[in-house]
């Protein structure tokens, strides 16, 4: 055998060090880098015509970019050319770390909406964030503990969203109305605020914020059907119209601007407007790790106890939007979920450094990537490069966007994050599981985002418990000649607590005339002592009354188990594809006991 072998005995290397020998190879191996700086694997093999496709795909992605990135900078509470910077740099740091080419990374207003109770005390809570819910993600990736994510449930992922959507959306009413005093920070607070203001509308602001969304919702819907016999000029229209419902929101906003800037050059001023954008690039350096709020400094430390508990949730909600949207659109092909922690975890640490906010993929700008045709990750770059030149020659035109269409767009923008069938469902298929829907839609509305996953995983944990408490055992009566049966059939894992449950529904099931009782092992695979414990002071109780019993097909470790506990069940174990003939061989047992 080969000294590398891993079967052969080595003199002078025992078993620990030749494993790792191998881990240390493999870590170390060229294909293994490679994996991390995925550029290197698909830019060898990168053509000449990927370069019109990735531009097209980057430009589209990136004027959608420009008004969603200022719009978020504005829901957290930030000066909008953060939320262009927030766009810039991590473009740059996928195109070198993302292993998926479609996920666009960025500011995103789930993001913005946690981070912005941070702002609302300080600015320099933003960059914080960025730095370290980026060097979160990274340390939950180098160490592989991307299977963390996997605890977090569909319904408390989909519940979240929808209470960060009406959180968000409602948010929005301040601007697209232009009422005075507070947006709110949840939901609740939002919508009593603007009951509270609604004599403080202006007239002009809303009635070009309801256009917009009306506008918006029609050009979604916007096609032209064509077929193999189309003409030439329909096929041409048909593609015009489906590059300009992807390109919508910056149409929209570019109109609305322009329409802006004429009224201000006849001295007229209806609406509310972004106002004065820094331009050139951002201030480069450290993120801030201390801070003035009021007129008290605050250290690292202070800011982190500002942060509490909560600001976990941020690079949480980071990792889970990531990858969520790199699986719904790699299709068939596998994620690698680590390589993903790393990629956003570092896209958040660069753009800490670059006055950016937290990032991570966006599903609109995403879906909008895909659609576009992008081949390569290398479409965030040709998006990161258009934010750019917009934030360097073009910040004079964002003083004129208005913010209702700013507010128009994200409105609209979040009602395709509210999965409207999920609860309908869950209310046909898992009453368990919408209830934990409703807890999470429910406290993240009324208490804050934070507090609704955090609800939501805790109702995950209790309905995992009571599964766990209460498993179904699949009773079914059935008859073998003239011998009337019972079957409990045991499956999975039973823990501990389900002891007393599964000892009850036997004892149930038994009552009555005397019949065999079959336990069915086909399916189980673990049982704990306690269950085990029961289940054998259960089935000795029935055999003082008469009843019969067989264990049928139960794995060899359990059969030892049950033995040890109660050795006189061992002609009570049986095997074999069918059940019947055990059962008719007790009943010849039965009648030749009664003869002699």
């Amino acid at each position: 055998m080969d000294d590398d072998d891993p079967r052969t005995p080595l003199l002078g290397h025992p078993p620990d060090d030749r494993r790792f020998r191998r881990a240390a190879a493999k870590l170390c191996g060229l294909e293994s880098w490679r994996r991390r700086v995925p550029i290197t694997i698909w830019l060898p093999t990168y053509k000449l015509e990927y370069v019109f496709r990735d531009l097209i795909a980057g430009v589209t992605v990136g004027l959608t970019s420009i008004p969603q990135g200022i719009a978020y900078a504005i829901i957290a509470g930030l000066p909008p050319q953060v939320g262009l910077y927030s766009s810039i740099f991590p473009g740059f740091v996928y195109m070198l770390l993302g292993s998926c080419k479609d996920v666009t990374v960025g500011p995103t207003a789930i993001l913005a909406a946690l981070l912005a109770k941070y702002v609302a005390k300080s600015e320099a809570f933003a960059y914080l964030a960025a730095f370290l819910s980026g060097c979160i993600i990274m340390l939950l990736g180098a160490l592989q503990l991307g299977f963390l994510l996997d605890f977090i449930s569909k319904p408390v992922i989909s519940g979240f969203t929808a209470a960060a959507a009406l959180q968000i959306g409602a948010s929005q009413l301040k601007s697209l109305f232009r009422i005075t005093g507070s947006s709110g920070s949840t939901f609740i607070q939002a919508v009593v605020n603007f009951f509270k203001n609604i004599r403080t509308i202006h007239l002009w602001d809303p009635v070009l914020g309801v256009f917009t969304i009306i506008i918006l919702l029609l050009l979604k819907r916007a096609a032209i059907a064509t077929d193999a016999s189309s003409a030439a000029w329909r096929v041409r229209a048909s593609v015009v119209c489906q590059h300009a419902v992807r390109a919508r929101n910056a149409l929209l906003v570019f109109a609305a601007t322009l329409l802006a800037y004429l009224l201000y050059l006849r001295d007229l001023a209806p609406f509310a407007l972004t106002g004065t954008i820094t331009g050139g690039l951002p201030h480069f350096g450290v993120p801030p790790f201390s801070t003035v709020v009021g007129n008290q400094t605050l250290d690292f430390q202070d800011m982190l106890v500002t942060f509490g508990p909560e600001g976990f949730v941020m690079p949480l909600v980071a990792i889970l939007e990531s990858i969520a949207i790199a699986r719904a659109f790699a299709g068939s092909k596998p994620v690698d979920g680590t390589q993903e922690m790393l990629a956003v975890g570092a896209c958040n640490i660069v753009s800490s450094f670059c006055q950016s906010m937290p990032a991570t993929g966006s599903f609109t700008r995403t879906a909008l990537n895909h659609a576009s045709g992008v081949v390569t990750p290398a479409g965030s770059m040709f998006k990161a490069l258009l934010v750019l030149l917009s934030v360097t020659l073009l910040t004079n035109a964002f003083y004129f966007i208005p913010r209702a269409v700013l507010a128009a767009v994200i409105m609209v923008a979040m009602v395709s994050l509210v999965e409207l069938d999920i609860p309908r469902r869950l209310w046909r298929h898992s009453k368990l599981e919408l209830l934990v829907y409703s807890a999470t839609v429910v406290v993240g509305c009324t208490c804050g985002l934070e507090y609704g996953i955090a609800a939501g995983a805790g109702g995950d944990a209790l309905r995992a418990l009571a599964t766990s408490a209460r498993p179904k055992l699949h009773p079914v009566v059935f008859k073998v000649g003239n011998q009337s049966c019972i079957s409990l059939t045991l499956s999975g894992s039973l823990s501990y607590a389900s002891a007393e449950h599964c000892a009850r529904a036997l004892r149930q099931l038994a009552r009555g005339t005397p019949l065999v009782i079959v336990l069915d092992g086909r399916l189980l695979t673990t049982l704990d002592l306690g269950v085990a414990e029961s289940l054998v002071t259960a089935l000795v109780d029935l055999g003082k009354q008469q009843h019969r019993c067989l264990l049928w097909n139960f794995p060899m470790h359990l059969q030892r188990l049950l033995l040890e506990l109660q050795p006189s069940f061992e002609d009570n174990f049986v095997t074999g594809p069918s059940i019947d003939q055990h059962i008719l061989g007790l009943e010849v047992q039965r009648i030749t006991t009664v003869t002699f």
